[in-house]
């Protein structure tokens, strides 16, 4: 504290002092006085844009409050001015994995990482900021490197088997997810993880296993109830599969598939209109997906609207094949 007020008394004596501004902003954070700080360190820029060291601590205090966006305009300023700092380009690009601007993230946690090979928590952050980025090889090559450092970590089994995924090696995928299982056996999505691999390969008493095995771990995974729920649709189970989606949307309302087959039992029951909203709930969160539409368009066929089906067969065929995705953004609300 004495410091601070022996540097608070040196900028009111010289107004002028860059460096005294600079001290005084690398006090205050050293006190998580972040929002000072800044302050201090924006006031020393204006008086000497170039001060050595200043434009670093000042994306080192953005950080430190989570204003991802403003740590990288201050620390690309730093690593122009010094493109060797080494903490400069990590912290940029953990700014950027703040912001989730992954392939930003991904070209300077390259270079940090390639300097310090035995920093394992660079390599995670990378390894992510890979998957996120849908850069799969480049994951898979970090996690396999996180392994042989940790070869225990439950962590990077999960995420492996998510870049393998990615890279469409189901069922290498699968064997990292029973890695993860063995080492951890009650760790939560681990089966869930299981079980979606497998109901994307049609193996559907495998992935119910799966997920019951989730739901006995945690009773309220929304995305393990849906696809349990799926499950029973596909086994001809609709008094089953209802009560299931019905839980999983009331837990998370973002589920497109259970929308899709709470629509699709719906509308077999002849319940029109809960079945159209169902539907639509399902395609705004999914418009990718063609399923939707043309279930649509048979109710409006059914309850002869002619022109809203003729309408939704038009979209069925403009969409692309269907797509069941990968499970990064199955398993993940959305990006760390």
């Amino acid at each position: 504290m004495q410091a601070e007020k022996n540097w608070r008394l040196a900028v009111q004596q010289n107004p002028t002092d860059a460096n005294a501004f600079a001290t005084l902003g690398f006090v205050l954070s050293k006190e998580e006085k972040y929002q000072e700080a800044i302050t201090a360190y924006k006031k020393a820029i204006t008086l000497t844009p170039k001060l050595p060291g200043v434009q670093l601590n000042l994306g080192l205090a953005e950080f430190k409050l989570g204003r991802f966006d403003e740590a990288v305009r201050a620390l690309s300023a730093a690593l122009a001015a010094d493109p060797s700092s080494f903490q400069a380009r990590t912290l940029l690009g953990m700014s950027y994995y703040g912001a989730k601007r992954f392939e930003q993230a991904v070209k300077h946690l390259k270079v940090a990482a390639e300097s310090d090979p035995a920093n394992l928590q660079l390599h995670q952050v990378l390894a992510q900021s890979c998957l996120w980025a849908k850069q799969y090889s480049c994951a898979l090559e970090e996690f396999r490197k996180i392994q042989e450092q940790d070869p225990d970590s439950v962590a990077s089994h999960i995420l492996t088997a998510e870049a393998l995924d990615g890279l469409g090696q189901t069922e290498e995928a699968i064997a990292e997810f029973q890695a993860a299982a063995k080492a951890a056996p009650r760790e939560p999505n681990v089966h869930f993880g299981i079980g979606y691999l497998y109901w994307k390969k049609h193996k559907y008493s495998e992935a119910k296993a799966a997920m019951q095995e989730e739901l006995a771990i945690n009773p309220a995974n929304p995305q393990a109830l849906a696809y349990l729920g799926d499950i029973a649709m596909k086994e001809n189970e609709p008094g089953k599969a209802f009560p299931l989606l019905e839980k999983a949307v009331k837990l998370k309302n973002d589920l497109p598939i259970a929308y899709l087959d709470m629509g699709a039992i719906l509308a077999s029951q002849k319940k029109n209109s809960e079945a159209l909203a169902a539907l639509q709930r399902a395609e705004r969160l999914d418009p990718s997906q063609p399923e939707a539409h043309y279930r649509m368009a048979k109710i409006y066929r059914q309850m002869g609207n002619t022109a809203a089906a003729e309408k939704e067969f038009a979209k069925v065929r403009e969409l692309h094949e269907k797509d069941q995705g990968d499970i990064v953004h199955q398993m993940s609300d959305s990006p760390p």
